[in-house]
């Protein structure tokens, strides 16, 4: 146990590297299909998000309803930024909201970003169970028969896509490194998936295009579906904020007079958060350029279960609060309106009160 502490505190990367290979060749082994591994890897990894996501809309729900305490101490401190920050963490604290909760789960996405392009790059150590030192044999084999350049043989150990692809094509190589007893025949993995081999990389490039049209002009399809799931999840993020209406009246109050703009409080989470929605989809349509297919197809099953989340969240938890605060609006200003008109008729007896004791006077003096 103590080996095993030390382990994931110096290897923390490695770690969790292992534990998603190690889930992914469950679910290889349990489907037979690398494509559908990485579907349930996917949906996995997004259904144990959902908790944070709630978590999530619930901090932000709530720093909504705090919105006025928070002005109150701004104009308490208006010239204290310090003091400002201290009170308003303290608010936020007492009243279980969190302002970095907002972006924690596009940290998180960044974050396991790395062990899913380590499994996508080598299916052959994580998928099919080739120990590292047996992959560098069997592309030493390939090196010296003329299948496998240097520049390749340098990085195998972590990108053994090439390889695979040898494995596959080449009968020669193959036969060497099963009797060397390096592979086993039942690891040697057809990758495939609906048609695509998830080992490619889908190109931009025309001139790369058209020299392999057969092979390249499908795989467009994953990065135009990665880019197509991103804006959608991303236009969503917004469109089902509960302020968003009253965000966009204020932008458009602000474009009609220039003396409002930039009046609007600003929140640092809220910066973070949407800086990270513009960063995310860029980073998605280069990864998807630049890595193995696979890592588009863990793209677009995550842009589409980050869909389907947000509409569950948003039904559970920010329309119920919308609708409430829609409520609450409307009692406050029926109030208010109630006492002004209460106003205006104690007014107005006050002033008939007044003008029939003078009309009382005016006719006892005559």
């Amino acid at each position: 146990m103590g080996f095993l502490s030390v382990f994931l505190l110096s290897n923390p990367l490695n770690a969790l590297n292992g534990l998603f290979g190690w889930i992914t060749k469950i679910f290889y082994n349990y489907f037979g299909n690398y494509g559908l591994a990485i579907i349930a890897l996917t949906i996995l990894i997004r259904v144990c998000m959902i908790p944070l996501n709630i978590s999530s809309q619930r901090s932000m729900i709530k720093s909504k309803t705090m919105s006025s305490k928070m002005d109150e101490i701004k104009r308490k401190y208006p010239n204290d930024k310090q003091k400002q920050q201290e009170e308003q963490t303290k608010l936020m604290q007492e009243n279980g909201a969190s302002g970095f909760s907002g972006c924690l789960l596009s940290i998180l996405q960044l974050f396991f970003i790395w062990p899913i392009f380590r499994i996508v790059s080598g299916p052959l150590h994580y998928i099919c169970g080739v120990s590292e030192e047996n992959i560098e044999r069997i592309g030493t084999i390939a090196f010296n028969k003329g299948a496998l350049s240097e520049k390749v043989l340098d990085r195998i150990s972590t990108d053994n896509v090439p390889l695979i692809r040898i494995l596959n094509e080449n009968s020669d190589v193959l036969k060497t490194a099963v009797d060397g007893g390096f592979i086993k025949t039942s690891q040697v993995l057809d990758l495939h998936f609906l048609g695509f081999d998830l080992t490619d990389t889908p190109q931009w490039l025309p001139t790369r295009i058209m020299a392999d049209p057969k092979r390249y002009l499908p795989l467009l399809l994953i990065p135009i579906l990665v880019t197509v799931t991103s804006i959608i999840s991303m236009q969503l993020t917004n469109v089902l904020n509960p302020d968003y209406k009253e965000k966009k009246e204020q932008k458009k109050r602000a474009k009609k007079n220039a003396a409002m703009a930039g009046q609007a409080p600003t929140d640092q989470s809220e910066m973070m958060t949407k800086m990270m929605a513009i960063m995310m989809p860029l980073l998605m349509i280069v990864t998807s350029f630049t890595m193995p297919a696979a890592m588009g197809l863990y793209w677009i099953v995550g842009g589409i279960m980050s869909i389907i989340t947000q509409v569950i969240v948003y039904y559970l938890f920010t329309k119920p609060y919308a609708l409430k605060k829609k409520e609450l609006d409307a009692q406050k200003e029926a109030f208010l309106r109630s006492n002004k008109s209460g106003a205006n008729k104690n007014g107005e007896k006050k002033n008939n009160k007044k003008n029939d004791k003078k009309n009382n006077n005016y006719k006892n003096k005559k």
